[in-house]
């Protein structure tokens, strides 16, 4: 593990100290990868996952060829914003992981709240 890895999970550790997801507001953390995004839904009072989706999605790959760019990632907040409804959810708590709000986290966010998600 680099030295930029490291301090982006100190980062994450700091963060988490402070946020707790719950039932009715689930915490959503986003993973970046340089080809892939993934975000999952968690409930971190029940210690749960409710729910997944990445970039690798079947249903994804159909729409987008490449999944490592920020209009991927605009694309991606959509799609998970839509099945996020689907299965009731609707305030979240963003949980962007130690990494910085810019680039495809930021994209990804800000389509999340086009979407109709509340955080």
């Amino acid at each position: 593990m680099n030295k930029k890895e490291l301090s982006r999970l100190k980062r994450h550790n700091r963060i988490r100290l402070r946020m707790h997801g719950t039932k009715t507001k689930p915490r959503l953390v986003v993973k970046r990868s340089l080809n892939n995004l993934s975000a999952t839904v968690v409930n971190d009072v029940e210690n749960k996952v409710i729910f997944s989706l990445s970039t690798v999605n079947k249903e994804f790959k159909q729409e987008v060829k490449n999944s490592g760019n920020v209009k991927a990632a605009e694309i991606f907040g959509q799609f998970f914003s839509r099945k996020a409804k689907e299965k009731g959810i609707t305030k979240i708590i963003f949980d962007r992981a130690g990494y910085l709000y810019h680039g495809r986290i930021k994209t990804f966010a800000e389509s999340l709240r086009k979407g109709g998600m509340e955080f």
